[in-house]
């Protein structure tokens, strides 16, 4: 792929719409054109311990962030056109439609994700001990060293589409 979008949510707890950061990859022309990260004040506004535990934000570090339909809206002048990209597409594009349900936002039939784990599934099979993340990376030549930093994981998923889809 040579253009597209590679996306990433983490979230608050157990509430798909409770994103409390998102990262963006943007790739053009095969060469990362911009990255963004945006912490996001959840809703529901709490943290679950085991959430925290993943990816070391609490509500400390939102609390001053703005929610999510602002932070969507610098977000989406870049998505024009793209297809969006994520590892574990299921889980990223259910958080986006659920916080679109939560604020009442129309959800963009445009919208089109692409799953690269999905994809390592399909191209590595059993050559890898698991399709997580960090090891598709690795086998792809990256090294995700911050895994589950929205901005680290999008930056990962992008390079792995790169070469994979």
């Amino acid at each position: 792929m040579k253009d597209f979008a590679a996306i990433d949510f983490e979230t608050a707890n157990y509430n798909r719409a409770s994103i409390c950061s998102v990262g963006v990859v943007i790739v053009r022309k095969g060469e990362i054109a911009e990255r963004l990260y945006r912490l996001v004040r959840p809703y529901p506004n709490f943290y679950c311990r085991v959430n925290t535990s993943i990816h070391g934000l609490t509500r400390s570090d939102t609390d001053l962030a703005s929610p999510f339909p602002i932070v969507w809206h610098e977000i989406e002048s870049y998505l024009k056109g793209l297809a969006l990209v994520a590892h574990n597409s299921p889980f990223d594009e259910s958080c986006l439609r659920a916080a679109f349900t939560a604020y009442e936002m129309e959800y963009p039939a445009n919208y089109h994700f692409l799953c690269t784990c999905r994809a390592a599934r399909r191209i590595f099979g059993h050559a890898l001990p698991d399709h997580r993340l960090p090891t598709v990376a690795r086998a792809c030549g990256y090294d995700l060293t911050s895994h589950h930093h929205a901005l680290a994981d999008a930056e990962a998923c992008a390079y792995i589409a790169r070469e994979i889809l």
